[in-house]
């Protein structure tokens, strides 16, 4: 057996457990399900894959609910991994070799998070802690919890990418179903708030939970709040606040507000995500020179975390201010650089048959 305890935490998800479990057991490692009070057929399903579906009287409280989980398996080497998530891509030996060469570290998984978007199934990626030892490390926060030291002085807190992919759905749910849980996460992340009012990942959160139903109000309240306090420009949710600001203000028609942004290009230059938000910017302020330098700029990077923002999502903006500006061929060819785009089809469409 691969020396390695995967942990999950359920509730009423019967719709998503068999996919999750049935990839997972492909490989001959233990698979603990900890159900927190489910009322479906969670637990039926989970006991068809699982090595073992385990009990935990929900205490509103994530953290509590993993470290019970860890704390019942049987290896110290843990994968950590939800159910409306599905593993696609894994190199065994090489996780067990990086778990092995860095102990005390904790090792990130890509993540890849779908959502709809324009018509089209979009994918944001982002890489998450989910391999560790729990000799050296367990959760810490009521929810949206985070891997931390158990001796921070003694093991400081280390990462390295792990070579395992995730397939993440759990944001391409019915509007309803997205309401409850931004409701449920809402109310937790507000507890947190309240203990720590100058934190700005848990104002990052909150932001999320509204931006995932669309409130752009009160998205831009909690991004703004978040980037209010000293935060570090490397750090990922600090990326992501930025870019889920700039957007907020432009779902809310405040175009010239986001021209504040220039204030922190320096900072974010080199994310396409960036730089195709900067040319939306520019775009919406009637600036299509300045947009289109954005645009050639985003379409330069090598990676981006929005899926297209390094390829279709610039060149579909590329073509929009070509055709804008009348040069139609230029307008069809950047069009077409888009492949299966939804956005750009249509606008290929219209031009050919017009």
């Amino acid at each position: 057996m691969i020396p390695i305890s995967v942990c999950l935490i359920a509730k009423n998800e019967e719709k998503n457990i068999a996919r999750c479990l049935e990839a997972l057991r492909a490989y001959d490692w233990e698979i603990l399900v900890v159900d927190t009070g489910s009322d479906d057929r969670t637990k039926e399903i989970a006991g068809q894959y699982a090595d073992r579906v385990l009990d935990f009287v929900w205490c509103d409280d994530f953290s509590a609910a993993r470290n019970f989980s860890i704390g019942q398996a049987a290896h110290d080497r843990i994968l950590v991994v939800d159910c409306d998530e599905y593993l696609t891509e894994i190199d065994v030996e090489a996780l067990l070799r990086l778990g092995e060469a860095h102990p005390t570290a904790v090792g990130c998984v890509e993540r890849r998070n779908h959502y709809p978007m324009n018509g089209a199934d979009s994918v944001y990626t982002d890489r998450v802690e989910r391999f560790f030892s729990r000799r050296y490390y367990r959760y810490e926060g009521i929810i949206h919890e985070q891997v931390r030291p158990l001796e921070p002085g003694r093991h400081p807190y280390r990462t390295y990418p792990a070579p395992l992919t995730l397939e993440h759905s759990g944001y391409d749910g019915s509007a309803e179903a997205l309401q409850r849980k931004a409701q449920r996460n809402l109310e937790l992340l507000f507890r947190d708030l309240n203990k720590e009012p100058d934190n700005p990942y848990t104002c990052f959160q909150i932001a999320q939970c509204y931006n995932m139903i669309h409130d752009d109000e009160n998205a831009l309240r909690y991004y703004s709040r978040g980037l209010s306090h000293d935060v570090d420009p490397a750090a990922e949710y600090v990326q992501m606040m930025v870019i889920g600001y700039g957007y907020a203000l432009l779902h809310l028609g405040r175009a010239e507000e986001a021209l504040g942004l220039c204030g922190v290009y320096d900072d974010f230059a080199g994310s396409a995500d960036f730089l195709s938000l900067m040319g939306l910017i520019y775009l919406r302020n009637g600036q299509y020179m300045k947009a289109l330098m954005e645009f050639v700029k985003a379409l330069s990077c090598e990676t981006a975390h929005v899926e297209g923002a390094n390829s279709f999502i610039p060149s579909y903006n590329i073509g929009l201010i070509n055709e804008m500006m009348g040069n139609r061929e230029a307008a069809l060819t950047h069009y077409r650089n888009c492949g299966d785009f939804p956005m750009a089809l249509e606008k290929i469409r219209e031009l050919t048959q017009s």
